[in-house]
């Protein structure tokens, strides 16, 4: 699908603005973060973003979402602005893995260029500068947190076989596989001439050429990203699990009969020609430690990086100088922080603001 994702970072599912320099001052100010400021229409955008998100997540309860939410949109803009700045200082750009980023989408929507993506994005009313700027600070705010919070998180085997024991029937699940995918589209194509029965023995023809290099040696995840039509193309071709009677007969039929690393014929569907490969196979049950042993690693480090998070966050506050406008709340805050104060003369041993620059006045 053409359609570009909002990010979130932190605990926030809002897509965090970029922030305007202190002198750079033309509206409202709600707070100032060192020699940052968050203006209302950002704090507004940040609700807007949240109400949209909450919608997208759950319709039914949105406006619970929202009311539980929506009290942390300012604690998250400023966190994300401590976040920043810290990847500042730890020399953290994200350059490279933005231009990543971009190029697997533009890959993933079939585009030619970086032109081509970015008038995309402008067809849909979306400025892709700022989305690139919301992009880039979304890997920096995550390399932060990963350096800084998750990589001082251990994880002892002893944790994980306790975790693994109280959750065994949280964990039990119905037989499932996991597929991969390379499919030759038999859609027709701007400026293809062809009528529909050569169309689709062409096809066939590409898609068992497909296969017979995979037999001879060719690994299959890079001739799905090479060759395939699908959409899991650049992921190697990779679908995802499927449990038993989620598939079309003939499908499920097929691959759950296969062994893992097993590859079907060349299939015809209603997108065209697809060959597909079993990755992983579960059947039902309980599995063992050994097979989830992953899975419940990520369940413990996500179960204790919020609290480890706001641990961090708190102590960046208390070094930086942070002011709230009143009316407006930073659920975030610690007793510790420190205003900023500015006076006409500097009293001795006195903190100086990271930055010299001039501060809008509320």
């Amino acid at each position: 699908m053409r359609r570009f994702l909002t990010f979130s970072v932190v605990a926030a599912v809002i897509a965090l603005p970029v922030f305007l320099l202190a002198d750079d001052v033309i509206e409202e100010i709600v707070a100032r973060v060192n020699n940052q400021i968050i203006t209302r229409s950002e704090f507004q955008h940040g609700k807007e973003e949240l109400r949209k998100e909450a919608q997208q997540q759950d319709p039914t309860n949105a406006d619970k979402l929202i009311a539980e939410r929506e009290k942390d949109v300012l604690r998250d803009l400023i966190d994300q602005q401590l976040l920043l700045e810290k990847g500042k200082d730890l020399g953290i750009t994200a350059d490279t893995e933005v231009v990543r980023k971009l190029d697997e989408m533009r890959k993933d929507m079939k585009l030619d260029s970086m032109e081509e993506l970015e008038k995309a994005a402008q067809s849909q009313g979306i400025s892709f500068e700022e989305y690139k700027q919301n992009l880039r600070n979304q890997i920096i705010t995550q390399q932060v947190i990963g350096k800084e919070v998750g990589s001082r998180m251990a994880i002892s085997k002893e944790d994980v076989q306790k975790f693994y024991e109280e959750h065994k029937e949280e964990m039990a699940q119905p037989e499932t596989i996991r597929l991969s995918e390379i499919l030759v589209s038999t859609d027709l194509k701007a400026n293809d001439t062809r009528d529909e029965a050569r169309r689709l023995q062409d096809a066939q023809a590409k898609a068992e050429d497909l296969l017979a290099k995979i037999r001879k040696g060719s690994r299959f995840e890079e001739v799905a990203k090479k060759d395939s039509d699908g959409s899991s193309a650049s992921q190697g071709g990779d679908l995802g699990n499927f449990q038993r009677g989620t598939l079309a007969k003939e499908i499920e039929g097929k691959t759950f009969a296969m062994n893992v690393g097993d590859m079907s014929d060349v299939i015809r569907t209603k997108q065209g020609f697809v060959i597909l490969k079993v990755t992983m196979h579960h059947m039902a049950g309980t599995p063992t430690l050994s097979e989830v042993e992953a899975r419940v690693q990520d369940a413990i480090y996500s179960q204790r990086l919020q609290p480890a998070l706001r641990e961090y966050l708190k102590k960046l506050r208390e070094d930086a100088f942070i002011d709230v406008k009143q009316g407006y709340l930073d659920t975030g805050a610690s007793p510790n922080q420190t205003k900023p104060v500015e006076t006409a003369t500097k009293e001795p041993g006195a903190k100086e603001l990271k930055k010299k620059k001039k501060f809008g006045v509320f």
